[in-house]
């Protein structure tokens, strides 16, 4: 008989979707509150969201470990929310760039504490056999408040004169509805068996010996494919170059997660009954394609494909990778696995970020996205020639 999905994965989903909208309430302004209001140059606009992004990325580690070693998800998670719910009227009080710099980089802060926690909480709450509906459920929440957030904003802007520091404020309850959520409404799952005792220093540290072959495996897939996934933002940039007016910019994102988020939760369900393994090839295909379409754009017409088939590309990979970490990583070191794997991940986007950026820059906008499509393929066929190690269904 098929297990029920528990009411504390749909409250996930739903913290997920509440502070997504308010952050993207405010991410989506924010280069133009630095630069417009506060005076900020192009370089500390750079600094400020590099910084960012880098504390988010290597706090999940150490923050999934410590989820471990207390064995305790909730009380992080929780921590990690209510910092960056806390932070966010800094953004709408901020007088100087240093203010705002210190709100994004808090704001960040709490994103990494928060990752591997929460992931590590939703594979406790479910059965095995439901942790790809489970993933792909709470991620197509947190991208319907990816696109809500923006959709907002806008409205918000029109109807208020462009008052920024006002849509900023309208941010703040999102993110306090997404706090309460979580206190009341997600239970602290029975604590997994204590780590097995470190023997080596090494282990001291992390206990990343004990993570296991099959996870080794799924993490080198991570990498692989993530090394293929550039920023959403080379499709806005592509849309332009085909004639997309600047006003309209935003379409291009908002039309993608509307794909989306469609999506992802079918695809998990999809790799519960089917197994990961197949989806994932099926989202590195949907990679391949949406990049030869972007390579080969002449018109809107074919970038629009290009964007829909990137929607449908992450819809099918990201619950799905979550989901696989879930099934390869011991319960007990549950949040260790999901630091290392978002530590990867981030690292992983940061060099295909940085890779397209140079081809884009050096050779044109079509060898950035023949580059993602090499990789795309190449994915592919490590996930097929890693069959005997991927699980073909949680079981």
């Amino acid at each position: 008989m098929r297990s029920r999905m528990p009411q504390a994965i749909w409250a996930l989903g739903l913290v997920s979707l509440f502070m997504d909208t308010s952050s993207e309430m405010i991410h989506g302004l924010l280069p133009i509150f630095l630069v417009g209001t506060l005076g900020a140059s192009a370089f500390s606009l750079g600094l400020i969201e590099g910084v960012a992004e880098a504390i988010a990325s290597i706090l999940k580690l150490p923050s999934g470990w410590l989820s471990d070693h207390w064995r305790k998800r909730k009380a992080l998670a929780l921590a990690g929310y209510g910092l960056a719910a806390l932070v966010k009227p800094i953004f709408a009080l901020a007088p100087t760039v240093g203010w705002a710099f210190t709100a994004r980089s808090l704001d960040r802060l709490g994103k990494g504490i928060r990752g591997a926690p929460r992931d590590a909480l939703v594979a406790d709450l479910v059965a095995p056999e439901l942790h790809g509906t489970a993933f792909g459920l709470r991620q197509a929440l947190d991208t319907i408040g990816a696109f809500a957030g923006p959709l907002i904003a806008v409205v918000a802007m029109a109807l208020s004169g462009n008052n920024i520091r006002l849509v900023f404020w309208l941010a703040v309850p999102p993110a306090f509805i997404s706090v309460l959520l979580l206190w009341s409404l997600v239970p602290e799952p029975n604590p997994p068996a204590a780590p097995a005792k470190p023997t080596t220093s090494g282990e001291r540290s992390l206990g990343l010996a004990h993570l296991g072959r099959p996870f080794w495996s799924a993490i080198l897939i991570t990498a692989v494919f993530t090394l293929g996934r550039y920023s959403e933002a080379f499709l806005i940039l592509r849309a332009q170059d085909r004639g997309l007016p600047a006003t309209l910019a935003p379409l291009v994102l908002v039309a993608m997660n509307i794909v989306y988020s469609l999506a992802a939760y079918p695809a998990g369900r999809w790799s519960d009954r089917f197994g990961r393994r197949g989806l994932l090839l099926i989202a590195a295909l949907f990679m391949a394609a949406a990049d030869a379409l972007l390579a080969a754009a002449e018109g809107l017409p074919m970038v629009a494909a290009g964007v829909a088939l990137w929607g449908l590309h992450m819809a099918f990979s990201q619950g799905v990778l979550t989901a696989l970490i879930a099934d390869v990583a011991p319960r007990n070191r549950r949040g260790t696995a999901f630091g290392v794997f978002h530590l990867t991940s981030g690292l992983a986007l940061l060099a295909a970020n940085a890779g397209s950026g140079l081809l884009w820059t050096d050779f044109g906008p079509a060898s950035a996205f023949l580059a993602g499509l090499a990789l795309a393929l190449s994915s592919a066929a490590l996930i097929l020639l890693d069959r005997r190690r991927v699980p073909q269904q949680a079981r």
